[in-house]
């Protein structure tokens, strides 16, 4: 059985869908199973036969982070270490969810996994600390870093600009950082794959969709595909804009772009286009 920590949020809920889907044998809790209540999660995993847990739990609030760190560790740090030091009391496996935020974005190229971290602000530093506390707990688990999620659960970035672009006749988007758009039905499937190999190797693997664009390139293709679809219905002009013209609480990493070649090559995982899983979730969304 898979335990899926976090199922009612962006990823999580989509990856419940995911394994229903695929048949997979799951069980999933949210916030009524607190990741920092250490007796409240063994009392849960009792009876239970779980060989994973996956913890889509975290704190993504980037910019309320810088002023609100010691929640942002103890969810993104503490939390996942308490889960992975479950795990191995009852014989499971850990798979958590991590971000390109451990990197400091200073390099234009993919980053690898072996790459060493230096995150810009508390939310990447909390997510980096997350990464070493579970793999010291439990050497056995899987991190799975991913960059730039979209879909129809919570806020994000293509549902916010659908939303600006209907009300607005100007809309500013940052096009000096890069990054691959990825949704998370893609990355539930990557991950349902991992999960269904027989012995999957720990370590930690990097997941996006394939291809790179800036904030601004990804804004446009929303427009673009939003205007075919219905789902805007008046013009609305994309302004360019340098980071230093939207400034944020937290810094940003200029490039967010990772390597996927690892977890092509460990399990087969072969990343679709970003471009066309986009069209595919926008035409989700005008059905309904």
């Amino acid at each position: 059985m898979i335990w899926l920590v976090g199922d009612k949020g962006m990823l999580g809920a989509e990856l419940a869908l995911t394994f229903a889907r695929k048949g997979m044998d799951f069980v999933g809790t949210g916030r009524e199973v607190d990741i920092l209540d250490d007796a409240r999660l063994a009392d849960f995993a009792a009876g239970r036969d779980i060989s994973w847990i996956v913890n889509c739990a975290a704190y993504t609030k980037v910019d309320r982070a810088e002023d609100d760190a010691d929640a942002c560790r103890r969810l993104n740090a503490e939390g996942p270490a308490t889960l992975a030091r479950l795990a191995q009391r009852i014989g499971a496996r850990l798979l958590h969810v991590s971000t390109d935020y451990v990197f400091d974005g200073s390099v234009e190229r993919s980053r690898r996994e072996d790459e060493a971290s230096s995150p810009l602000n508390v939310y990447g530093r909390t997510k980096a600390e997350g990464e070493a506390l579970v793999l010291a707990a439990a050497p056995d688990s899987i991190i799975l870093r991913t960059a730039w999620l979209y879909g129809r659960q919570g806020p994000n970035f293509v549902l916010t600009m659908l939303h600006l672009m209907q009300e607005n006749e100007e809309v500013g988007v940052v096009a000096d950082q890069r990054g691959s758009p990825t949704w998370t039905r893609d990355l539930s499937d990557a991950i349902a794959v991992i999960l269904s190999g027989a012995s999957p190797p720990p370590g930690i693997y990097h997941f996006t969709d394939s291809g790179e664009a800036s904030w601004w390139d990804f804004a446009c293709e929303i427009k673009r595909l939003g205007r075919e679809a219905g789902l805007l219905s008046k013009p609305c002009h994309i302004k360019a804009l340098t980071t230093a013209e939207y400034p944020t609480r937290a810094r940003r990493p200029a490039s967010s772009l990772l390597s996927t070649e690892k977890v092509r090559a460990v399990f087969g995982v072969k990343p679709p286009a970003w471009r066309e899983s986009l069209a595919l979730f926008i035409e989700e969304l005008a059905r309904g």
